[in-house]
């Protein structure tokens, strides 16, 4: 009878046999950008591989055109889904061209890699492999509407990696509200005529002023920062229109809907005070905060050290970004690692330099033990009980509270 142990370790060789394969899926969408829901190109290439090793495919999944999911069924069992990101930044070198600064490529080819190995392991894997493809990640959020169209209510266990400057099993990432603000004043001519104007700048002014103030009241990890992004036509001209846009990060979801009421009310102040009307609505989605489990770290954890990978930051240190993988978490266990590349240039994922690491040999030694960290962690999953059953257990404890 075959061990999980020596189930992994022909797994690890299925890896080394399929290296040029991920490594192709890394490449192809690296030297290919595309921007969020526009990932076409990314999604044909995704998807016909995973044809070719017989898995199932649905199509604008979601309602998303550039969203999908694959399946591959091997039986009764947990159903275990890797997450595919693979929308670039924009604005980039000279020309301002998008790119993978942020390494999508990487994990679309992370996840899919590890859903390929697993498919070959069909007579030992009890269960289904899932790939979903999730695009505009960096923008809009395209999870959220997978999340709210159901998308993950069948997944037992989500599994990610993404590229960081630590590895990280106790990541972080922050909710946040993405909030536009329109003021609607009055115009007049500015020298002539100003007692006869409502002054929209100075609404939009007065906001700021109202939340810097707030920000001497708001806990540690919370963040307010924001933009103008209209300001008038003409300095003779009293404004009658203005917008900013303001993000709005918490740590947790609750505190971040108080947190936004503020901030909403510091516009209402402004306007009351101006004479100004005012109009705000989310321009992108609301992310939540990354849910994390014990249980799937330390498992995670086991199997990165396995492969090679440790010295893990602790304690709950590193970036605070915000991701759509925050709401997926908040319905279905979500285990979303960081790993950190070996490189002497000080940079960071989004930074211009970071372009020349993403697709690198580097990159790629990191992808192969991603995979099978990935490969080792599903098979614990799906071939012992009591591991799933503790998973559960814990989610539905953090649930509650």
């Amino acid at each position: 009878m075959n061990t999980i142990e020596s189930i992994k370790k022909r797994g690890y060789e299925i890896e080394n046999q399929l290296k040029t394969e991920i490594e192709n899926i890394s490449d192809y969408i690296f030297k290919n950008p595309e921007l969020g829901f526009e990932e076409f190109k990314s999604v044909e290439f995704l998807t016909k591989t995973l044809k070719q090793h017989e898995f199932e495919i649905i199509e604008n999944y979601c309602d998303l055109p550039t969203a999908f999911r694959a399946e591959f069924s091997c039986g009764e069992g947990p159903s275990i889904a890797f997450l595919a990101e693979y929308d670039a930044l924009p604005g980039y070198g000279s020309d301002k061209v998008p790119g993978h600064a942020c390494g999508h490529n990487w994990i679309a080819a992370g996840t899919c890699g590890a859903a390929l190995v697993l498919s070959k392991l069909k007579e030992d894997f009890k269960g289904k492999i899932v790939v979903i493809g999730t695009p505009a990640e960096e923008t809009i959020g395209g999870k959220v509407n997978m999340v709210e169209a159901n998308a993950f209510d069948d997944i037992d266990v989500v599994l990610q990696m993404h590229l960081e400057s630590n590895n990280n099993l106790e990541c972080k990432t922050l909710a946040i509200d993405c909030i536009k603000f329109q003021f609607t004043g009055k115009a007049a001519h500015a020298s002539s005529h100003p007692e006869k104007g409502i002054n929209a700048l100075d609404a939009v002014q007065l906001m700021f002023a109202g939340i810097n103030a707030l920000r001497q009241h708001i806990t540690p990890d919370a963040r307010i920062h924001g933009i103008i992004t209209y300001g008038g036509d003409a300095p003779n001209t009293v404004p009658d229109f203005t917008e900013a846009k303001f993000h709005i990060r918490a740590a947790n979801r609750n505190y971040l809907n108080s947190l936004t009421e503020k901030v909403a009310n510091c516009a209402k102040g402004a306007a009351l005070m101006t004479g100004a009307e005012v109009h705000f609505e989310k321009f992108e989605n609301s992310f939540d905060n990354l849910l994390n489990l014990s249980s799937l770290q330390n498992l995670m954890r086991r199997n990165l050290e396995n492969v090679g990978v440790n010295k893990f930051l602790e304690g709950g240190k590193g970036a605070t970004g915000s991701s759509d993988i925050g709401n997926v978490s908040q319905v279905c266990p979500t285990m979303y690692t960081e790993l950190a590349l070996n490189i002497d240039e000080v940079c960071f994922v989004h930074d211009e330099a970071y372009l020349k690491y993403t697709n690198s040999e580097e990159a790629y030694d990191k992808l192969h033990k991603s995979v099978k960290a990935m490969v080792g962690t599903a098979l614990d999953i799906s071939l012992d009980n009591m591991i799933l059953k503790s998973i559960k257990e814990e989610f539905d404890i953090l649930k509650r509270k």
